[in-house]
């Protein structure tokens, strides 16, 4: 509260009008919010927009020299961000109109006004003003984003080729396995992919592979999230816009699609958008070309477009939040990453090579994982998947001491997590990692239905399974209830 009143005591409201009396009553109704300067003639207010920031200003239509309609356009080019409210009577209402419709004015107070009328059009004034501000500023960014990309391409382009490859994804499963297969698959053509797995399963890593070991690796790979910007930013974004298309294009700007033209553009959490923009979209990739926003001309992309989402695409479609025909153009080849409590076996693979990316990059040696430890991780049902795995393990090697091996006192797992020791096998013989992993799980699931005394739905949620999913392992490792 204390910081809005600080932000409305800054803000100035410029008031010109050539009766002193409405000036006063003016004053008396603004002042309490905000800073009010007052002037009597368009010649001196136009000296102060010079000098000062003003954040709205109101203007009388009927002034001696200089009308209203005339300062307020002098003004918008001194200061284009301050909101214009134009003063009028009744016999104005037609000129106040075409004012509006040329884009010269925000609004209009007509005479005689209530206090409070003119109170919260003021208020709404200001917020306009702010929201133009924010805007300005998401699109700077935007733009010095655009250029370090630009800037960066070419030692971008070596990164990718060295960083994702299909060494730097790690999957000895069955389920890797076929991801693996389908890659190898899609990778030499120009196949629209989409790939579809929970959070944290690796779905750019993918994307950026089938690009880096593709015929189009010495182009761009541009990501893209279209959950992080709303329509009119992702569509500048991607596809550019023109000098004066809004009021912040003060140039053109290239937009993703064009800059990464016989590359690769990655749109992450596609079904986040709106079917406006998906309409948008789905005109691209049909026509192969983009219009970007305030030109009349279209520009010819060759763009590969590989799209992800942690949602189930068809079952999007059928809810009626994603288009039909949309889904079919995206849905050409699908992908889908298994979640990490799926492909359990991978676990001491990716644990070997966190401990090993983590070790040189804090500068430690760790000798290891406790028993403990790698028998609470084959278990954890991990619902950040392979990104979560790795913040424990970094977070771990953080708190770890040099030369140490991880235990419980560095390890924290978010959920709660049945402590089940480590699992032995007494008769010598070599186990797969396989046998192990069952012989943990069985173990974690007996030591959770004890300690829920054989409640099985809280059980299951426990362990990160289903009711279903439960039963199923129960009645597979012969477990009595």
């Amino acid at each position: 509260m204390e910081n809005q009143m600080k932000n409305d005591i800054r803000r100035t409201v410029l008031i010109i009008d050539d009766e002193l009396a409405v000036l006063n009553s003016l004053k008396r109704t603004l002042r309490r919010n905000y800073n009010i300067i007052l002037c009597q003639d368009g010649f001196s207010a136009i000296q102060i927009l010079h000098e000062q920031e003003i954040q709205v200003i109101l203007a009388d239509q009927r002034m001696p020299e200089m009308n209203g309609i005339t300062l307020l356009s002098k003004a918008m080019e001194i200061q284009p961000d301050a909101t214009r409210i134009l003063i009028t009577g009744y016999s104005d209402i037609q000129t106040v109109i075409d004012a509006i419709n040329e884009g010269k004015v925000y609004h209009y107070i007509q005479k005689p006004w209530e206090p409070e009328d003119v109170s919260l059009l003021v208020g709404q004034a200001m917020e306009r003003y702010s929201l133009i501000q924010k805007n300005r500023s998401l699109v700077a960014n935007l733009e010095d984003a655009n250029r370090r990309i630009s800037e960066e391409n070419i030692l971008l382009s070596k990164a990718v080729e060295k960083q994702f490859s299909f060494s730097q994804i790690i999957g000895e499963s069955n389920e890797m396995q076929e991801v693996f297969s389908l890659m190898r698959k899609v990778i030499p053509t120009n196949t629209t992919v989409i790939i579809q797995g929970e959070t944290g399963t690796g779905k750019e890593l993918v994307a950026r592979a089938i690009h880096a070991n593709g015929p189009r690796k010495k182009k761009m790979f541009i990501p893209q999230n279209c959950s992080a910007l709303p329509d009119t930013l992702l569509e500048s974004a991607l596809f550019g816009h023109r000098k004066g298309a809004f009021t912040d294009a003060v140039s053109d700007k290239k937009g993703l699609f064009e800059l990464a033209d016989g590359g690769t553009v990655f749109l992450d959490e596609i079904t986040d958008t709106s079917p406006e923009f998906q309409q948008r979209l789905l005109r691209v990739l049909q026509e192969g070309e983009i219009h970007p926003l305030g030109s009349e001309k279209s520009v010819k992309i060759d763009v590969r477009v590989i799209s992800a989402s942690q949602k189930v695409l068809d079952e999007e479609v059928k809810a009626g939040r994603f288009r039909s025909d949309l889904f079919y153009r995206l849905h050409v080849f699908p992908i889908i990453l298994p979640p990490l409590r799926d492909r359990r076996t991978d676990i001491p693979a990716l644990l070997e090579h966190f401990i090993d990316k983590y070790s040189i990059q804090l500068s430690k040696k760790i000798a290891g994982i406790s028993q403990e430890v790698l028998s609470s991780l084959l278990i954890y049902p991990f619902p950040g998947n392979v990104r979560e795995l790795e913040h424990i393990i970094e977070r771990a090697i953080v708190l770890a001491k040099d030369g140490s091996i991880l235990t419980d006192s560095q390890v924290s797992l978010e959920s709660s997590q049945i402590k089940i020791g480590p699992v032995s096998f007494s008769d010598g013989k070599e186990i797969s990692l396989k046998a192990i992993i069952e012989a943990v799980e069985k173990k974690a699931i007996i030591q959770s239905l004890k300690n829920w005394k054989g409640n099985i739905s809280k059980s299951a949620k426990s362990l990160g399974l289903s009711r279903p999913g439960l039963y199923q392992k129960i009645e597979r490792y012969n477990i009595k209830l």
